[in-house]
């Protein structure tokens, strides 16, 4: 366990790629644009290869053109990681065959293969699959395992499916100052969350509330609707009505908003907040 899902992505990475490495992930990556420089930091100096994709979603087509850019030559980085972000930042779902036949390239390779899984409970309630299924079977090396925004306070869980890394990273994880005195008070978390599958089910509420508001949208849709984001065509003054009415949510690009429901979205405003969408 570890208190953010940053440290949990940056410990991952730290345990599969050096400091001379590289690690590819998609130009929209939490941990391209959102991690303020500490995936560099944690791995004393990787390097972050761009992929391209839609939804953010990467596919062994988009990940091999960034590969086979890279010369084998002394003068170049070398990658040694892929990573992928499972629900991505665009709410996009891989599915258990897609990350098969990433883990398939990551193997063929020889590269380390990591899920960012910050939403991953609401991945896992869109597929359905079992976690063995999503992970280590496909092929992934280490998975962080989000719970804050799944309803945890300060507790994400870093996940590797080879002993070894485990091992070494007790002691990176202390070194980072990531090892809490009181730390029992996330691992309690993270087991209340595993009983009886409280993970998955507040997964399924978050992404029920977002099905909700995504019937309201429309073609104002500008991303398929499979975990618990909804990306919205809005103008300002649309969005500025919305915000009159109490609703709170990101601006993202130009004439776009971001909305995100949680496992404890209460169902009353969620169905306003559909009702007022549908109106504009």
């Amino acid at each position: 366990w570890v208190p953010t899902g940053t440290a949990a992505n940056c410990l991952a990475l730290t345990a599969l790629c050096p400091p001379h490495g590289g690690i590819v992930c998609h130009r929209d990556a939490h941990i391209q644009n959102d991690e303020g420089g500490a995936p560099e930091f944690y791995t004393h100096g990787a390097k972050l290869f761009l992929a391209e994709g839609v939804g953010a979603k990467m596919t062994p087509a988009t990940i091999a053109t960034v590969l086979d850019a890279i010369p084998d030559d002394v003068h170049r980085v070398q990658p040694h990681a892929i990573s992928i972000t499972n629900a991505t930042e665009y709410g996009r779902v891989y599915q258990p065959h897609e990350v098969s036949e990433i883990g398939a390239l990551a193997k063929a390779r020889g590269l380390g293969f990591h899920m960012d899984g910050a939403r991953f409970a609401n991945a896992m309630a869109r597929v359905g699959c079992s976690l063995a299924e999503m992970t280590w079977r496909a092929g992934v090396d280490a998975l962080s395992f989000g719970f804050v925004k799944n309803g945890a306070m300060s507790a994400e869980a870093l996940v590797f499916f080879k002993p070894d890394l485990a091992a070494v990273t007790q002691y990176r994880r202390k070194r980072a100052g990531l090892l809490l005195s009181k730390g029992r008070y996330l691992a309690a978390q993270i087991l209340a969350m595993l009983e009886d599958d409280l993970w998955i089910a507040n997964g399924r509420a978050a992404n029920a509330a977002a099905g909700t508001l995504a019937a309201a949208g429309g073609d104002r849709l500008i991303h398929p609707v499979e975990a618990n984001e909804v990306f919205l065509r809005a103008t300002p003054a649309e969005a500025a009505a919305l915000r009159a009415r109490g609703f709170d949510f990101y601006d993202w690009a130009e004439g776009e908003i971001r909305l995100v429901t949680a496992w404890d979205s209460p169902a009353d405003a969620v169905d306003a907040l559909a009702e007022a969408i549908a109106a504009l």
